[in-house]
């Protein structure tokens, strides 16, 4: 994957989140208020990536990575391109070192982004 290619991911509308996870839209939306996921506004209305959950649940260590990049100032977009963006360091996007239970990685990473 060359750099200027971000991880190709479906983008969840809520309705689509809450089919996915079998969760109520309000437990979804605080899903979302607790950081235990990240969206943002694209193709007008608000998504999620897709490669953000797992046999439909968030992947678990993507909120204290979310919570890391709000704290170095990013903004929930930023964070979101952040994440699925090939990041030289680790040579691949960081949330595909998630994936793979890279999570202390990812997060130094983040933190030094501040």
């Amino acid at each position: 994957m060359s750099s200027d290619t971000p991880v190709p991911t479906e983008w969840l509308a809520l309705p689509d989140l809450v089919e996915l996870t079998g969760e109520s839209l309000s437990r979804v939306r605080r899903l979302l208020d607790e950081g235990y996921l990240i969206g943002s506004r694209r193709e007008g209305s608000f998504r999620v990536p897709s490669v953000f959950l797992v046999d439909g649940a968030p992947l678990s260590s993507l909120r204290g990575t979310i919570f890391a990049l709000r704290d170095a100032g990013l903004t929930d977009e930023e964070a979101i391109d952040w994440l699925l963006a090939y990041e030289d360091s680790i040579g691949q996007a960081p949330i595909t070192s998630l994936l793979q239970g890279r999570k202390s990685e990812v997060r130094r990473i983040a933190r030094a982004l501040g």
